[in-house]
């Protein structure tokens, strides 16, 4: 058998189902590919990878490409349209199976319906490894997902829960590739170096050594639903989420960390508060698979329609920073040169979005896609929609008081004495009249 395993959001040796199903094969060659659509402006005017996700993305290719070499394999990276550059590199190496992991999204479905169009002669296979649990493990029907986070923990959490550390496995064996076939690799774009000295180094590696040192290293985890509402401390949540985003790391593998520790030292409401957040990730997950095209929807998946109007100055002061409102300037500040802020952060400056700019909330999910160093498809639209009141939220459109807010979670103002001060940065918007933007 002659296999072709396309990476995407995998990107990683450990708990990866994909790829060992991929081993079984005579030959293997594996693919990470660079789409060109992704550093182009799309109809909200932000690109679908900014320079903080390209830079993470790129050092985790490498890293893995490190990994895959004693193995005797390598890492293809191919510039160009997946429904082009697979077909083609399918066919000059005979390759009769083509793996990849299931992805939520849209574009990515239709990509691979295409594909199987363009190679009929192939075999497709899917395999889970973005959750905790195979659609299978479900305590539901993925048609009768419930419509509320709440519903899903509580059906969740009366299931019986899988052993984890008996489900992770770690690649030790490869088949060879093909030879060493050339990639177009020279052709993408250069990786930028970052405004400010990153916190966050893409690679499995590095992800594995944060989950280490979060939770047994500092046993931050013990602390964590007290400390995860910080705005600017490194260790007061566990970050795990750019390397979760891109595969390097495992949910699966978290979740086994979390159980151990709870075994070996303390069970607690922060531990427990952890999972709780990874399962919050889970139902995002389902529902965006549930449904697809209404995750990008202005309606939403409630259809709820709701009056908003453009205005393209508005969009440029938020993406800039240069509202009324301290807090959230300082946020879009931090947002703008580190690729990252946090989970509280992220709420205060959509809600600043929605309710006090009246914005259309597909531009600030489009912002945070170009923006954010752990962007998330089904995280990132499921919960823009959740705080517009379109979304999974059953008590509807959620607006915070920004004073209060800034009173509570940066009283002494450093927060913003930090972020507030920093140097403007182009934003990366394109030129466009602002009645010339899509508000539907």
């Amino acid at each position: 058998m002659r296999t072709l395993y396309w990476f995407t959001r995998d990107l990683r040796l450990h708990d990866n189902p994909a790829l060992l199903a991929a081993a079984r094969s005579d030959m293997l060659l594996c693919v990470f590919v660079v789409d060109p659509r992704w550093f182009t402006g799309d109809r909200f005017q932000c690109r679908a990878l900014g320079d903080h996700r390209w830079r993470f993305l790129w050092q985790s290719l490498m890293a893995l490409e490190r990994s895959l070499r004693p193995l005797g394999q390598r890492m293809h990276i191919a510039w160009g349209e997946p429904e082009i550059v697979l077909p083609e590199l399918a066919r000059e190496h005979g390759v009769q199976r083509l793996i990849r992991s299931r992805l939520p999204g849209t574009e990515e479905a239709a990509q691979w319906q295409a594909l199987k169009a363009r190679l009929p002669e192939v075999t497709f296979q899917q395999f889970e490894t973005l959750g905790m649990f195979a659609e299978g493990q479900l305590p539901m029907e993925l048609a009768e997902l419930p419509d509320t986070f709440s519903q899903f923990r509580k059906q969740v959490e009366k299931a019986e829960q899988p052993d984890h550390t008996l489900r992770i496995r770690t690649v030790s064996a490869l088949p060879p590739p093909p030879g060493f076939p050339e990639d177009n690799r020279g052709q993408c774009p250069p990786i930028p170096e970052p405004i400010h000295r990153s916190p966050f180094t893409g690679g499995e590696e590095a992800g594995l050594a944060q989950l280490q040192a979060f939770v047994f290293g500092q046993h931050r985890i013990a602390n964590y639903k007290e400390t995860r509402n910080a705005l600017d401390d490194w260790g007061s949540s566990s970050k795990f989420s750019p390397w979760l985003a891109n595969g390097c790391l495992s949910v699966r593998e978290v979740v086994a960390a979390i159980e151990q520790y709870e075994r070996q030292h303390t069970r607690n409401d922060s531990t427990y508060w952890l999972w709780f957040e990874l399962l919050w990730r889970e139902y995002f997950y389902w529902y965006a698979l549930k449904h697809g095209g209404r995750l990008f929807s202005r309606d939403g998946v409630q259809r709820k329609r709701r009056p908003v109007t453009f205005y393209g100055h508005r969009f440029k002061a938020w993406c800039e920073g240069n509202t009324q409102y301290s807090i959230v300037n300082a946020a879009m500040n931090q947002l703008r040169e580190t690729g990252y802020i946090s989970n509280r952060a992220r709420q205060l400056v959509a809600s600043c979005l929605i309710n006090e700019l009246e914005l259309d909330w597909r531009y600030g999910a489009a912002w945070f896609e170009q923006q954010l160093v752990d962007y998330d498809v089904a995280s990132n639209y499921g919960n823009w929609q959740y705080l517009a009141g379109v979304g999974a939220d059953p008590r509807g459109l959620r607006q915070f008081n920004l004073d209060k807010q800034a009173q509570q979670y940066d009283p002494e103002g450093a927060f913003v004495h930090r972020w507030q001060g920093e140097a403007q940065q182009p934003v990366g918007l394109h030129t466009v009249d602002a009645a010339d933007w899509p508000i539907s």
